[in-house]
């Protein structure tokens, strides 16, 4: 039997509202998927950490503070230097149209803006993540 999806739920910085990040935890969890929570204010080197000794399939970082054109990259840069560029990672939160297409390009695979049924979320983990 195959082992469900494993996901982290990060939120990166100073930014300290996690309601969001508890919807969709709980929807992730509720369609099957096996869900680690990182808790509010984690660097990109604690969530990296973390998501390689969970050996999660996807990282779901979550972020209102403005600080998301610096800390996605980074944690996605910090996932290939560690070898875990093979896990996929997606964001959400409060960003701004005109960021999105700097952080596809940085490497997130998806942006997930306010309003954004959770279950699109959880199609496009299901659709794109790449099974070990």
């Amino acid at each position: 039997m195959e082992r469900p999806i494993r996901v982290l739920v990060a939120k990166p910085g100073l930014d300290g509202h996690d309601r969001g990040a508890k919807v969709v935890a709980r929807a992730l969890r509720d369609a099957g998927m096996e869900v680690i929570y990182t808790g509010l204010r984690q660097t990109p080197e604690q969530i990296t950490e973390s998501a390689i000794q969970e050996d999660v399939d996807c990282v779901a970082i979550s972020i209102l503070s403005g600080a998301h054109n610096h800390l996605f990259p980074k944690i996605v840069k910090l996932l290939r230097e560690k070898d875990a560029g093979d896990i996929l990672v997606i964001g959400g939160g409060v960003i701004p149209e005109d960021d999105i297409p700097g952080l596809i390009e940085a490497g997130v695979a998806a942006i997930f803006t306010p309003g954004t049924p959770t279950g699109i979320t959880i199609d496009f983990i299901k659709e794109n993540i790449s099974r070990k």
